[in-house]
């Protein structure tokens, strides 16, 4: 494909990250308390009476790194400091294409794709974004699209852990000349067909103040100045935001919280969410299955209000048997049912019901199944 800007490619960034940036992601969009996995770290630690004992803990050795995590990346880079929004964004023109202003941009749509689960540091490793232009897109007076691919590499080996492909919409800023681009292309949910599942997550005022601390910087996240210039009355939440706490409501309600049940996430940012607002999102399963992933549609409203994430897919592996019920707050599942381990916690739950043993690990099994690391 050719046209203006197509095929630049940025100059590579190294990025990185520590378990604690890791962990911060995980509670800035959502995860809960019995996803441990992905908010507890084991670390070593030394008993105080007994100075020369060294002591690993084991009660969570499944640490995993939130699958979307790769999208804070291109904004955060190496750095543990807050950075200048707007100069970062602006280093880098594309040939052939106007200098686009920065400061009224949006997030057009994102698609991810997980090729291998990122490290839970990139300590003693070398990890780079490598970034090229798809297209630039002139969509008259509302605006002009830049459409990119973005990977995390290791860059000793040219693996690629994950791929990126977005929109930025560079609000009122069209009419130059350029290319329409092409039809986007849509995933409807099914027609006619009631929700398989519906998960919520009630933002506060403080939502999107938190969620920057990961690397996104952007002042209309934080300050009402830049969205009262753009027309939205105030600051508004960051459409990744929104959109991992979709990625993660699915995740939770169909593929059991595992990081290796997602392979693919998608969607499409339709209208602006504000800071307080309930996220509310409506999950279909189409039966459509290739290779053990399943094509799951999504769509995300505020509550009483617009669709605020349009055109969501994701290929997840379901785990089979579960039973969800959805309370106001978030997604709470009481049964799951997937011939693995049986936590403690579930074994204390069970005598609690007046249920007896032995509880070895076969007869827990046996008992109640569900998927290791779920707790209730």
């Amino acid at each position: 494909m050719s046209g203006p800007g197509v095929g630049f490619e940025y100059p590579r960034q190294e990025v990185s990250w520590l378990k604690r940036d890791v962990l911060l992601f995980a509670n800035t969009i959502g995860c809960t308390a019995d996803e441990l996995h992905f908010l507890f770290v084991a670390l070593p630690f030394i008993l105080p009476e007994c100075h020369h004992l060294t002591l690993k803990q084991e009660l969570h050795p499944d640490f995993a790194v939130f699958p979307s995590y790769p999208v804070i990346l291109p904004f955060k880079r190496t750095t543990q400091e807050v950075i200048d929004f707007y100069a970062a964004q602006a280093e880098t023109p594309i040939p052939g294409v106007p200098k686009f202003d920065s400061t009224r941009v949006l997030d057009g749509q994102r698609r991810l794709i997980f090729h291998k689960p990122l490290p839970t540091t990139s300590e003693g490793r070398k990890f780079e974004i490598r970034q090229k232009i798809l297209g630039v897109y002139d969509k008259g007076k509302s605006g002009s699209v830049v459409e990119n691919q973005t990977d995390i590499v290791d860059k000793e080996t040219d693996e690629v852990y994950s791929s990126a492909i977005g929109s930025a919409f560079f609000v009122g800023q069209g009419n130059w000349g350029g290319p329409k681009g092409p039809a986007s292309v849509n995933f409807p949910p099914p027609q006619g067909k009631k929700p398989d599942a519906t998960v919520s997550h009630q933002t506060t005022a403080e939502s999107a103040l938190l969620y920057r601390l990961n690397g996104d910087y952007n002042p209309l996240h934080a300050t009402p100045e830049p969205g009262k210039k753009m027309g939205f009355g105030g600051a508004i939440m960051h459409g990744l935001s929104s959109f991992n706490f979709a990625a993660h409501g699915l995740l939770k309600a169909i593929g059991g919280s595992d990081p290796k049940n997602i392979k693919e996430f998608q969607a499409r940012f339709a209208s602006p969410v504000k800071p307080g607002d309930k996220l509310v999102t409506e999950i279909w399963r189409t039966g459509e299955v290739t290779d053990g992933w399943e094509d799951v549609r999504f769509i995300t409203k505020v509550e009483g209000g617009k669709v605020c994430l349009s055109n969501g897919r994701a290929l997840i592996k379901p785990v089979e048997g579960r039973m969800e019920v959805v309370k106001n707050e978030g997604v709470n599942f009481r049964d799951v049912s997937r011939g693995v381990s049986v936590s403690v916690i579930i074994v204390e739950e069970l005598r609690g019901q007046g249920a007896t043993g032995p509880f070895d690990r076969k007869a827990r099994i046996k008992m109640v199944k569900r998927p290791k690391r779920i707790a209730i």
